[in-house]
């Protein structure tokens, strides 16, 4: 029997695997600390373990994060790993520092299945999904890394977000374990505000999010009706932007003091003219408590679509800023490491010769482009 991976537990699931191995709750809850604030990988560092656990825990499991194909450090700061997830495949995590927060972007699958017009993740094709272990490794791997590079015990990594490589919520299984190992107080300690799930609209799965982990809701919208939005996204035509919008709305029931931050990838010619502008405001104005990110295009040859100049984006900004909501544009980071959160394409093409398949796309984190939010609101 191959050992089991105890990254793959949250902690109710680490406390069921402890009782199987007859240890009490209060024991997994100290394994729990070691592997995920200690950041150990070795049961003989654990010295509060008893030894009888420690003999138990060296026949049956291991803590086996991902290994690190490469790493590229920009001149900004942000740092891009490629991780190997075995089978000719990887995934790429971006880690984004800035000066009232540290951000680490993380992927959920390799590849993805939606197939968004403009995303080139989507154009590579999907393998499959990442194991809960897989997706809180990225995290452990890079918290501890951190701590280790700038010599401090202190929590490095603040925010999480999940908008690497593929859908989370078509990976709804082992995704939310990994949520709940992000926020105890015995893993990673943080804020559901601080951790946030971008989905291209998955309703049945937002829907159960909201009952069973509601971190903060980001949605790629990209359009205001539906006629654009089936060209750009394909799931729309599964689940329409009317049902899409009362999922939103549903999902903020339980928390009203928070909103969704709807993503809008700005494309030339496409989606970008003050009519789109106006028909985003009446989808949302007065409806849905919400903030949008305008993302300037990272072109790639196979999409046929180009960025919408800075001007229009400005001015696209300003209507939606005018009617009350609040507006960011997204800034490059780590434009000279190929790093492009969100639009990651980390594909290994040959187990035996490792390489990764990146586009030539700065990391894209947002920026206000008419006024910062104010200090109610939340910046992805």
């Amino acid at each position: 029997m191959s050992a089991v991976n105890l990254l793959d537990f949250d902690l109710d699931g680490l406390t069921a695997y402890c009782e199987q191995l007859g240890e009490k709750r209060f024991r997994a809850t100290q394994l729990f600390r070691w592997i995920h604030q200690k950041g150990a990988s070795d049961f003989d560092q654990m010295s509060d373990l008893a030894k009888s656990l420690r003999a138990k825990l060296q026949g049956s499991a291991v803590i086996e994060g991902l290994k690190p194909i490469s790493e590229h450090v920009s001149s900004d700061g942000t740092i891009k790993w490629l991780f190997d997830v075995g089978d000719g495949n990887a995934v790429e995590s971006v880690y984004i520092p800035e000066d009232d927060r540290a951000t680490l972007c993380i992927s959920s699958q390799a590849g993805c299945a939606v197939g968004c017009r403009f995303c080139s993740t989507g154009h590579q094709g999907f393998s499959r999904n990442l194991s809960t272990g897989e997706i809180i490794a990225q995290l452990w791997f890079a918290e501890h890394a951190l701590r280790k590079r700038l010599g401090t015990s202190d929590r490095v990594i603040s925010n999480v977000v999940m908008m690497g490589m593929g859908e989370p919520l078509q990976n709804y299984a082992q995704l939310v374990p990994a949520l709940r190992t992000m926020l105890d107080d015995h893993g990673y300690g943080l804020s559901r505000r601080r951790v946030t799930v971008s989905t291209s609209g998955v309703v049945p799965m937002i829907e159960r999010l909201q009952q069973d982990c509601p971190v903060a809701l980001a949605v790629s919208l990209h359009a205001p009706n539906d006629v654009l939005r089936d060209a750009l996204v394909p799931i729309n035509k599964k689940y329409p932007i009317q049902e899409l919008m009362q999922a939103c709305l549903s999902y903020l029931s339980a928390a009203p003091r928070d909103f969704i931050t709807f993503e809008y990838c700005m494309l030339d010619g496409v989606n970008d003219s003050d009519e789109h502008a106006r028909e985003l405001i009446a989808l949302v104005k007065g409806r849905i408590p919400c903030k949008f990110n305008l993302i300037p295009f990272n072109p790639f040859p196979q999409s046929g679509l180009h960025r919408s100049a800075m001007p229009r984006v400005q001015a696209f900004a300003r209507m939606l800023q005018d009617a009350g909501i609040v507006t960011t544009v997204r800034k490059t980071r780590g434009d000279d490491i190929d790093a492009a959160c969100g639009q990651l394409a980390g594909e290994v093409q040959d187990r035996t010769k490792v390489h990764t398949r990146l586009r030539r796309e700065p990391v894209i984190m947002p920026v206000s482009v008419v006024r910062r939010p104010t200090k109610g609101d939340r910046t992805v």
